[in-house]
């Protein structure tokens, strides 16, 4: 029976912008149970005709069957199902990877076989025994010598027993006693009927094969047998090939081999976990802090939005024209403390004027509204400031030239939204005044942007800005659980008293509750846990870029180890989904510890900081499965990268 017949093969290596022809035309026939030995040069092409003959690499022409399955249109998961078949293979540097222990080196082939059944295969134990390595079976390969390395490459070859062996310099690793060893294995193999095919340049090797064939310059120049040597009984029958079948089972054997090279590389192991812990952490600990801050807002909004109290001039239509009933009244800077004093259940009042200014700074011009604001329209109006300070009761009464900017503002006369304007000087209609901070972003309210407006102390404003002689209204904050129509009602007796208008004028005077303020306080807390959410999210980003990063380096240096496994059976698909789920582990394992760890920051927070922190349900379940999305996602890049590799060449790398 003809286990190999090669007709017209020829290989052509294409180099960028060189082809190099190494194999000009070979004609082979290999018989079951022959041991053939293949001779020649460095560079004759004996290697590369090995590799062909073994499917490692594909001819540029030809024909190849072997056990009379025409190879040539296989795809690459096809011909990964026929080496783990049919074939073995005994390797110059051994290949066996160093993570795993002897026998789980010799049962690797078994992981990929097409059959799980134990008649398809040898029991690992007893292969190592018959190589006389029983008493080694838990050491790992620097542990023993180069010759019983080579011993376990050999068990490894026979676990699924295989039609042919192919060995490549079996012995060019090995001393002259461990030399001997090695041949006489395999030729008592070769004797029970295993097809052995050697590539050699050692001629006193020879003399165990029943066949020579000498390659020079891609062609076979000789093909002799060895008349000495006579071939073992062929004990091999034919086997139906099957492609191997993707099943839930081999998800088992995925996992192990997944969880068993992360444990032989622990530190790429906890590098990886460790970006995606800090990731997961800061979002689990962003979001508690986001929603504590959220839930304190909305208490304080609720109760800023309904004990604030809006007093101005009144103003009324009749007959569709608009009449200032309030054209008497002149809320002047004396109001505040007089309401204060008189009226029962206030509790702060802030005075406003307004206008209109032209900004300037760094040669731009920009058109605003400036506001003139007491000093403790800071807690009122909840302006305190993001960046730099608000003015101080002295700077008021001094009218001192400081200013707050809107985001709006520093952005336009600025050029950026990210500028840090504090200590800067800018000219207020020809005025200069000094930026000490910036005001918090307040959005817009009924289709005005609340942030395009600058800030400045209520005396520096009527004194130095506008002129004005009264103010444009009042903020009035009470007491809690206070009446708010009954303070209002006295807000205008108070006002009518001390401004000398009859009390039939009342609505010479308007106030008006504050409620809108509570929604957009409101919106400016859900965007306030958004802000920290998303920075999170990408802390997370950034940790998947990590994994990814650390993954091509990982296929990078075990890009010998893919060949092996390649070479021994498995397909794209069985690298594909081991460097997968290599990825999904560390990124549970990562997002699991990243819980932990993030739920004990904000404690820390809240211990700390005594700021409000909220770990929801939701948070945790949203901070996990998005761990899992990220090593899914940044795993199949150079999942998919590792799966491709050819098996030869990624044998050949260093």
């Amino acid at each position: 029976m003809n286990v190999i017949e090669l007709k017209g093969i020829k290989k052509t290596y294409h180099l960028e912008k060189l082809d190099v022809p190494v194999l000009y035309g070979i004609d082979l026939t290999i018989e079951q149970g022959e041991f053939v030995a293949i001779m020649g040069h460095s560079g004759s092409g004996k290697s590369t005709l090995l590799n062909i003959l073994g499917l490692l690499d594909k001819s540029s022409e030809g024909s190849y069957k072997l056990a009379g399955i025409a190879i040539s249109k296989y795809s690459d998961d096809e011909l990964a199902a026929l080496r783990n078949h049919y074939l073995g293979f005994v390797f110059q540097q051994f290949n066996l990877l160093p993570k795993l222990t002897i026998l789980e080196n010799v049962a690797l082939p078994s992981i990929y076989s097409s059959s799980k059944d134990e008649d398809h295969h040898e029991d690992p134990k007893k292969l190592l025994n018959m190589v006389g390595l029983s008493e080694r079976i838990s050491h790992r390969p620097s542990e023993i010598s180069g010759g019983q390395q080579q011993r376990v490459a050999i068990a490894r070859a026979l676990i699924n027993r295989p039609l042919v062996i192919f060995a490549d310099e079996p012995t060019g690793n090995l001393d002259t006693k461990s030399t001997k060893e090695i041949i006489k294995i395999l030729k008592d193999l070769n004797a029970s009927g295993i097809t052995i095919v050697m590539v050699t340049h050692e001629p006193e090797l020879t003399s165990y094969a029943t066949r020579i064939i000498k390659v020079q310059d891609g062609l076979i120049l000789s093909d002799e047998r060895n008349e000495s040597e006579s071939a073992g009984v062929a004990k091999h029958h034919s086997r139906q090939f099957k492609r191997k079948p993707f099943s839930l089972a081999r998800i088992k054997d995925y996992c192990v081999q997944a969880v068993g090279s992360l444990m032989g590389n622990k530190m790429r192991s906890i590098l990886s976990i460790l970006g995606v812990m800090i990731g997961v952490a800061s979002l689990i600990a962003m979001l508690a802090v986001g929603n504590g801050a959220k839930r304190s807002i909305e208490s304080e909004v609720s109760q800023l939005g309904s004990n604030l109290l809006m007093v101005m001039r009144g103003t009324s239509q009749k007959q569709g024209i608009s009449s200032d009933v309030g054209a008497r009244m002149r809320i002047q800077v004396e109001d505040i403390n007089d309401l204060q004093s008189n009226v029962p259940g206030v509790k702060a009042i802030a005075g406003y004027v307004s206008g209109v200014g032209q900004v300037v700074a760094k040669g731009n011009n920009y058109s605003t509204h400036v506001q003139g604001a007491s000093q403790i329209a800071v807690e009122i109006r909840g302006l305190a400031p993001s960046v730099g300070r608000f003015f101080t009761k002295e700077e008021d009464s001094s009218r001192a030239r400081v200013v707050l900017l809107g985001e709006t503002v520093v952005k336009e006369i600025f050029n950026s939204e990210n500028f840090n304007p504090v200590g800067e000087y800018i000219k207020i209609n020809r005025i200069d005044f000094k930026v000490i901070g910036v005001l918090p972003s307040k959005g817009s309210n009924w289709g005005r942007d609340e942030d395009d407006k600058v800030v400045i102390p209520l005396n520096t404003a009527m004194h130095r800005f506008t002129g004005a002689k009264e103010l444009k209204y009042l903020d009035v904050q009470v007491e809690d659980y206070a009446d708010m129509n009954k303070i209002g009602e006295d807000i205008k007796t108070r006002l009518l008293f001390t401004h000398r208008l009859p009390s039939f004028e009342r609505d010479a005077i308007r106030v008006v509750n504050m409620a809108e303020i509570q929604e957009a306080m409101e919106a400016m807390a859900k965007a306030f846990s958004l802000l920290l959410g998303s920075i999170a999210f990408i802390s997370l980003l950034v940790g998947g870029i990590g994994i990814m990063n650390i993954m091509f380096v990982s296929v990078s240096e075990r890009t010998k180890e893919i060949g092996l496994r390649k070479a021994i059976g498995a397909n794209n698909i069985d690298i594909l989904f081991q460097f997968i789920i290599e990825s999904i582990f560390v990124c549970c394992v990562g997002g699991v510890i990243g819980i932990i760890f993030g739920s004990g920051i904000s404690i820390i927070i809240t211990k700390l900081a005594e700021w409000d922190t909220v770990i929801t349900s939701s948070s945790i379940l949203l901070a996990f499965c998005f761990s899992v999305f990220i090593g899914l996602v940044f795993g199949v890049w150079p999942a998919r990268k590792a799966s491709k590799l050819n098996p030869i060449d990624a044998l050949r790398h260093d």
